[in-house]
């Protein structure tokens, strides 16, 4: 069991402040049944719980895992899961990932052929609204402490929205705007630019640094490291969400944490296994544990639903059977010149009984298998004395020095000043010896190029949800530039309209806010 003092995820409820059309600044519901914040947080642990919640939205569903009482309703629990469907937002659509499951729209990512009316993308969409809910609620609330404990929780929050706001910045560009000075109460929520919506958050990190804790101070919780890696995204992807370069500011970001008490781990593995939370190598994660932190979505859905075929549920991944879903295509697996993981560690690729070539997106042998992501320990050992089971002690990690790392090389190989192309390429050949345990894949200056980073970058971090946000920066998500196995409907692959780069407002919030305008090309 892990001992981060927020694995323990507790159960709060939240409340909405109603406004009284009596006193226009009386927020005191009327309703004597219903509680209000002042009744909720008494203490700094009080605080502390409302904040576990915060940090739970990312990896549970509701207040009873794994399913009943849903935070959303609508959608399947399950289905509904934060990260699951960033995931899947995130890699599906890619080159990376493809699902064998029927479930409603789900393949239409595979095939970027979704529409308006997608139920995932809904769903995730109304993750992250309701992500920036609930912090601007527990933001409101800390106001009514002085206690200095409960104002750095504040500054937690206050990250933690910045980053469902830069999921909503990369995935949908111009969503709904709300903080918390947006009291409650019957209004629409305006819409918001992209590049109006970079700048808040650019304003935000910059703000909350100084007060946040030093890097490495709670294993879990947001601090200093996590906000350099925040703004590193936001600058590196700037040219997409706001039409400027900024990779002199990527590189100063990324400078102070490749400067903080981070090493690579010895062994890659060990980033994406049961005791991750070990690894000294992660920045910031979506924690994870069997007892307390139980959905099936998240890291019970990658884990599960990877294992199909003749993959050893038990033995291998540490769980008492797999849902036969997703697996990869030949896309990542062309990147790899071994695909046994003797030469490149990194090839965690399952062959026996699968096939490359993908004839059928519904079966799941068409495709090899991926077997990164486990709940067992790096050395194998079960992952807790009990036997393998459903729910699993894997964190998912958001940020973990590698791309640090590759985010460096790259900004520096685009132009960014405060950088050297030297350490760029030792850096990436730090991943490279790691990977490869001695020096035979090392590059040279030569052969570090923006298409060798892309690579790389897939080699490195496939299935942790960058592929998507990747390809855009590349000019290569959508078009014909770049193929690969059914992009487009088809079995080769086939250009798709550039406009998919955004995914749509979700139509039902067209409908229910008329001041919502739809992002370009899905209005036919």
């Amino acid at each position: 069991m892990k001992s981060n003092t927020l694995k323990t995820i507790y159960a709060l409820v939240f409340f909405t402040l109603l406004s009284s059309c009596v006193n226009d600044l009386d927020v005191t519901p009327i309703d004597p049944n219903i509680t209000t914040a002042d009744k909720v947080y008494v203490t700094a642990d009080d605080y502390k719980k409302g904040l576990a919640k915060l940090y739970a939205s990312f990896a549970v569903s509701g207040q009873k895992g794994p399913s009943g009482e849903p935070d959303i309703s609508g959608i399947d629990e399950g289905f509904s899961n934060y990260l699951r469907q960033y995931w899947n937002a995130q890699e599906l659509t890619t080159d990376e990932a493809i699902i064998a499951w029927n479930d409603a729209t789900i393949k239409d990512l595979n095939y970027h052929t979704w529409t308006a009316t997608d139920v995932f993308l809904a769903a995730l969409y109304s993750r992250i609204m309701f992500t920036v809910t609930i912090s601007n609620e527990f933001i409101r609330a800390t106001n009514l402490s002085d206690d200095p404990e409960v104002k750095a929780m504040q500054m937690e929050a206050r990250f933690i929205r910045a980053l469902a706001y830069y999921h909503a910045l990369d995935l949908y560009g111009n969503p709904p705007f709300v903080t918390e000075e947006n009291l409650p109460g019957a209004y629409f929520p305006p819409q918001i630019a992209r590049t109006d919506l970079f700048d808040y958050i650019e304003a935000e990190l910059i703000a909350i640094e100084p007060a946040l804790g030093a890097p490495k101070a709670e294993y879990g919780r947001a601090d200093q490291a996590a906000v350099w890696m925040l703004q590193a995204k936001l600058y590196l992807n700037a040219e997409v969400y706001k039409g400027q370069s900024k990779f002199t500011e990527t590189i100063a970001a990324l400078n102070k944490v490749i400067g903080a008490p981070y090493t690579l781990s010895d062994t890659y593995l060990h980033n994406f296994v049961a005791n991750n939370h070990t690894s000294p190598e992660m920045i910031f994660a979506i924690n994870y544990d069997e007892v307390n932190t139980q959905s099936y979505g998240g890291m019970v859905y990658l884990i599960h639903a990877s294992i199909g075929g003749s993959m050893p549920a038990g033995s291998l991944f540490g769980v008492n059977g797999g849902w036969g879903g997703i697996r990869t295509t030949s896309g990542l697996t062309d990147k790899f010149d071994d695909l046994s993981g003797n030469t490149d560690s990194r090839a965690l690729i399952w062959t026996d009984g699968q096939s490359k070539e993908i004839n059928d997106v519904g079966q799941f042998k068409d495709g090899f298998g991926l077997t990164k992501f486990r709940n067992r320990n790096l050395d194998g050992s079960q992952a807790t004395n009990n036997a393998p089971g459903d729910f699993v002690n894997t964190d998912f990690p958001i940020f973990r020095l590698a791309d640090a790392y590759l985010m460096y090389a790259e900004a520096v190989v685009r132009g960014g000043s405060g950088g050297t192309r030297a350490e760029a390429l030792n850096l990436i050949n730090d991943l490279r010896e790691r990977a490869y345990r001695n020096t035979t894949g090392n590059i040279n200056d030569s052969q570090m190029t923006l298409d060798f980073i892309l690579d790389e970058r897939a080699r490195e971090l496939y299935w942790e949800g960058h592929r998507r946000t990747d390809l855009i920066r590349f000019n290569m998500f959508t078009g014909g530039e770049y193929l690969w196995p059914w992009k487009g409907l088809v079995k080769e692959g086939t250009a798709t309209a550039s406009f998919r780069n955004l995914f749509p407002i979700p139509a039902a919030d067209l409908s229910a806010n008329p001041t919502l305008e739809q992002n370009p090309g899905y209005n036919n």
